[in-house]
């Protein structure tokens, strides 16, 4: 299958910010400077899950916080947002540099709600982290 990889739009970032908006309307006041950091947007993103604030079905808002998880790979680990169109359409996701490396964050915390898992958004963010050094490694 063959993908094509381009920047975002002026739209896709109007799009991406529209979706980090639905999430960060549940920060307070003071949580607003630690918000800056990749602690504090997962520290949101644990406290939303915590509180099972959306229901499985809730699939938008889950993926808003899969473009606030993609945030922290774009600030931990330099990656970039991506639009990737491929036969099943054309999806955000945030790519390592010019490498192959490319993930998909808006479904990381959808999917796995939508199972029924329980979800460590500091875990799930570290293995992935992993995951990308290992095949950074084997580039």
């Amino acid at each position: 299958m063959e993908i094509n990889v381009t920047a975002l739009t002026a739209d896709d970032e109007a799009r991406l910010k529209q979706q980090r908006a639905v999430i960060e309307r549940h920060l307070a006041p003071a949580a607003i400077p630690k918000y800056a950091t990749a602690a504090g947007k997962l520290g949101l993103l644990h406290a939303l899950l915590e509180a099972n604030l959306f229901s499985p079905q809730q699939t938008y808002p889950l993926q808003c916080m899969g473009v606030v998880l993609g945030d922290v790979f774009v600030q931990e680990l330099g990656m970039q947002w991506v639009i990737v169109q491929d036969t099943h359409g054309r999806d955000p996701a945030v790519r390592l540099g010019d490498t192959p490396i490319i993930l998909f964050p808006l479904t990381m915390i959808s999917k796995r709600v939508e199972r029924g898992e329980t979800i460590d958004v500091f875990e799930l963010f570290g293995d992935i982290a992993m995951q990308v050094e290992d095949m950074l490694a084997q580039e």
